[in-house]
C-alpha cells in the first residue's frame, strides 16, 4: 500500500491522505478579508487531491500582521473564513486555520504607524526596527488573542487550528535567547522562555474543547547564531504534545534571517526531514515533516523511513494543485514539479505583490485567467521551444487551436537548460522536461530540427504566429575579443568548451554569477565523497568542507555597476552570495575591461588601471533578442506577437507568463 495514500487520525479527525498542504502567506487579503482570489486558490488545491489544507498565517490581533494577512481576530473576519472553510470541504479536504503573531517581524509602515511588539526591545535584522517589548499585561492580552482566534476559526467550521510556533514570529521570540532577554517569569531560563507559548496552547485547549484538533507548527532548529538547536527545541514539542494537549506536530527549521538556505533550489530535497524525526522519536503524536519536499517519491520514502506521518507540500501544491491525486492514480509522470526558483513566490512577496508561480502562469489567477474554449478555433503555427513557446503552446491548444510549435533544435527547454547548468539549480531542466511532458499529454504538433523561414510559413498558411526566437549572447567591443581563449558563458553552462586554470568572467549578471559558480564547482567533492569520507573519518571536518567548497579553478568576476547579481532574484540572490564568498570567487564591481591578451585581461577600477592573469576569457555581458520574422509577417499581413526573450530579455519567470497569456488571448 503506498503510504501517501493511508488515512491518519488527529484526534478525532481523520484525513484521507498524508499531504497537508501548510499555511503559506499569499498577499491575497484585502483588510484582513478573504477574497474571492483566495477561495479560487485553496478550492483548486483541494479539488486536486490534498488531504488537509491550512490557510494563513491569520492574525491574532492589529499587530500580529499587516492587513495583506487572513484576519481571524474580529467576528466581521468570519464570513469570509466560513466560505473559505466551505470551499476546501466541498473539495474534499480537511480545513484548517493557522493563527500566527508575527512578533518583531511586523513593520509600522505596514500597520498605520502601530509599533511591532516582542519579549524585548531588541532590533529586527528584517524590517530594521527597534520592537516594543511587551509588559505582562500585553503577553496575558496577546494569549488571550489567540485562544479567542482559535475558538473563531472552530465557529467557523474549520476541521482543526494550527498554531505558528517558529520562524522567527513572536512565540518563537520568546523561545529564543536571541531575541529574549526578561529577567521575568518569560525570559531567562528555558522552562521561562517556553511559558509563552506553551501558555497559548493550554488556553486554546481550554476554548474549543478536548475534541477539538489543535496543531503547532514548530522549528526543530533555529539555525540562528546563539539560538536553538534539536534539544531544547525537541523537548519543546515533548511538552507541548504530553502537556499541552497538542494533537499534532508539523516541524520544519530556520527563522526568516538565518542564513541557511530552506527554499532555494540548491537545497537538497527531503534534506529536513530529519529535524520531524527528531520530534517523532519523542512524541506519540502525528508528525508532519516540511521544506523542500517536491516530489510523492521523496514524501513517501521519508514516510516507510520512519522521519515523519504526514508529509507537507507547500509550493509543490502552488506549481501542481492536481500533484496528489496524479500520484494516487499512478501519473506521477504528468506531475509539474516545483522547481525552487522563488521567482513567483517569495520574490512575489517582497514586492507586496500575491504569489505566482513560474511552472504554474494560473496560480494565484485560478478565475481571472481561467481558458474557456474558443468558438473560432485558428491554425496557429509558434516558432520557437523555450519556455515562452512552449506555455504558449499550452494555453493556445487549452482554448481549443490548431496549434503547431517549431523548434530549430533538437530539443524543447531553450535557456532552461542554462539556468540548470550550474550545480544546485538543475531543477530548472526539470522544468523544461515536464514541460514537453505536458506537450505530449496535450498533443500540441511538436517540429523539431526545423528551422522556419518565409517558405514554411507561406506553405502552412497560419492563421496566428507567435515569435518566440529567443536571444543570443552579446559580443562587447573589447579589444581581443576574437581571440580562441575568449568563449561566450553560454557556451560554458553547456559544457562545449574546456577552460584552463585561471578564468575570467566578464559580466556580473545573473548568467555571469551562474557561470562563475558553475567554473568553481571544477574540481571540488561530490556530495557523496564527501560522505564517504566523513562516515570513514577520512579526514577533518575542516578538510571535507575545504573539499566541497574549493575546486580547481581560480574564478575572477569582473562587472561594471557597483553591484552583482541584477535580474537574480532577492531570495536566491543572497544565496548565491554566500555559496561565492565560500568557493572563493574573486569578485570587482565597478570594473571595466579594456583589452584581452592572449596570457591576460588588462581592467580598470576607479582611476587604477591593471592586469589580471587569464587561460580563459568568458564573455557574460547579456544578451539580445533574436527576432527576424516579424517584418515578413507584417508584409504577408499574417497575425503574429513578438513574445519571450525575442521581445524584451527577462527572466524565465516572464517568459512563462508572456507566453501563457499570449496563448491564451488567441
Amino acid at each position: 500500500m503506498d503510504p501517501l495514500f493511508q488515512p491518519i487520525k488527529i484526534n478525532q479527525m481523520e484525513v484521507k491522505n498524508r499531504i497537508y498542504l501548510p499555511a503559506m502567506h499569499l498577499n491575497m487579503a484585502v483588510d484582513f478579508l478573504v477574497t474571492d482570489q483566495i477561495v479560487d486558490f485553496y478550492a483548486e488545491r483541494a479539488k486536486g487531491g490534498a488531504g488537509m489544507i491550512a490557510v494563513g498565517n491569520a492574525t491574532v490581533n492589529e499587530v500580529a500582521g499587516n492587513s495583506m494577512y487572513i484576519g481571524a481576530h474580529k467576528d466581521e473576519f468570519m464570513p469570509g473564513l466560513t466560505r473559505l472553510s466551505k470551499a476546501i470541504q466541498e473539495g474534499g479536504a480537511r480545513s484548517v486555520v493557522q493563527l500566527n503573531h508575527a512578533g518583531r517581524y511586523s513593520h509600522s509602515f505596514m500597520m498605520n504607524g502601530k509599533m511591532p511588539v516582542a519579549p524585548s526591545a531588541i532590533p529586527s535584522r528584517m524590517t530594521r526596527e527597534t520592537p516594543e517589548a511587551l509588559d505582562l499585561d500585553g503577553i496575558k492580552q496577546t494569549i488571550a488573542d489567540f485562544a479567542e482566534s482559535a475558538e473563531r476559526v472552530k465557529k467557523c467550521g474549520y476541521d482543526a487550528v494550527e498554531v505558528l510556533s517558529g520562524t522567527g514570529y513572536l512565540i518563537s521570540e520568546f523561545l529564543s535567547p536571541v531575541t529574549n532577554a526578561r529577567d521575568d517569569e518569560y525570559g531567562g531560563s528555558f522552562e521561562n522562555r517556553i511559558r509563552f507559548g506553551v501558555e497559548i496552547m493550554k488556553a486554546i485547549r481550554e476554548k474549543v474543547g478536548p475534541d477539538y484538533p489543535v496543531m503547532v507548527r514548530l522549528d526543530n532548529n533555529d539555525f540562528m547564531e546563539g539560538g536553538q538547536r534539536a534539544d531544547e527545541l525537541t523537548e519543546y514539542a515533548r511538552i507541548l504534545a504530553e502537556e499541552c494537549g497538542v494533537d499534532a506536530l508539523c516541524v520544519k527549521g530556520n527563522w526568516h534571517e538565518a542564513r541557511v538556505p530552506q527554499m532555494t533550489t540548491n537545497v537538497p530535497r527531503g534534506t529536513y526531514a530529519y529535524l520531524a524525526k527528531n520530534v517523532k522519536d519523542v512524541v506519540d503524536v502525528p508528525v508532519i515533516a516540511s521544506h523542500r519536499i517536491h516530489s510523492p517519491e521523496v514524501a513517501r520514502q521519508i514516510i516507510r523511513d520512519g522521519f515523519c506521518d504526514m508529509v507537507a507540500f507547500g509550493r509543490a501544491l502552488i506549481a501542481d494543485p492536481y500533484m496528489p491525486e496524479k500520484a494516487r492514480t499512478g501519473r506521477e509522470n504528468e506531475i509539474v514539479q516545483c522547481i525552487a526558483c522563488c521567482q513567483g513566490c517569495f520574490d512575489s512577496l517582497f514586492q507586496l505583490q500575491h504569489v505566482k508561480c513560474m511552472c504554474n502562469p494560473k496560480a494565484g489567477y485560478e478565475s481571472s485567467k481561467a481558458i474557456e474554449k474558443t468558438a473560432s478555433p485558428k491554425k496557429v503555427m509558434i516558432i520557437g521551444g523555450g519556455p515562452a513557446g512552449m506555455t504558449a503552446a499550452l494555453a493556445a491548444k487549452e482554448k481549443g487551436h490548431d496549434v503547431t510549435l517549431y523548434e530549430k533544435s533538437g530539443k524543447l527547454g531553450g535557456q532552461l537548460y542554462l539556468a540548470g547548468a550550474p550545480h544546485g539549480r538543475e531543477e530548472f531542466v526539470e522544468l523544461a522536461k515536464d514541460l514537453t511532458t505536458q506537450l505530449k499529454l496535450a498533443k500540441v504538433d511538436v517540429k523539431l530540427n526545423t528551422a522556419v523561414d518565409e517558405a514554411l510559413i507561406d506553405q502552412e498558411k497560419p492563421d496566428v504566429v507567435l515569435l518566440a526566437t529567443g536571444a543570443e549572447p552579446i559580443t562587447p567591443p573589447i579589444p581581443g575579443v576574437d581571440q580562441p581563449h575568449v568563449v561566450q558563458a553560454w557556451d560554458v553552462l553547456l559544457d562545449k568548451v574546456s577552460v584552463g586554470k585561471k578564468v575570467v568572467v566578464i559580466g556580473g549578471g545573473a548568467v555571469g554569477v551562474e557561470t562563475a559558480m558553475h567554473l568553481s564547482e571544477i574540481g571540488t567533492l561530490s556530495g557523496d565523497a564527501i560522505k564517504f569520507l566523513l562516515v570513514n573519518q577520512a579526514e577533518t571536518p575542516e578538510t571535507l568542507y575545504k573539499l566541497a567548497t574549493q575546486g580547481t579553478v581560480d574564478v575572477t568576476l569582473i562587472e561594471m555597476l557597483d553591484k552583482i547579481g541584477a535580474g537574480i532574484g532577492k531570495s536566491t540572490k543572497w544565496v548565491m552570495h554566500q555559496d561565492m564568498g565560500r568557493q572563493r570567487i574573486a569578485i570587482s564591481t565597478g570594473t571595466k575591461a579594456l583589452e584581452i591578451t592572449p596570457t591576460e585581461i588588462k581592467v580598470q577600477t576607479g582611476e587604477e588601471v591593471y592586469t589580471i592573469p587569464a587561460d580563459t576569457v568568458v564573455l557574460a555581458a547579456g544578451a539580445k533578442p533574436v527576432n527576424v520574422l516579424a517584418e515578413a509577417l507584417k508584409a504577408k499581413g499574417i497575425d503574429f506577437q513578438v513574445i519571450g526573450d525575442a521581445n524584451g530579455i527577462a527572466l524565465a519567470f516572464d517568459a512563462v507568463h508572456n507566453g501563457f497569456d499570449a496563448g491564451r488571448n488567441i
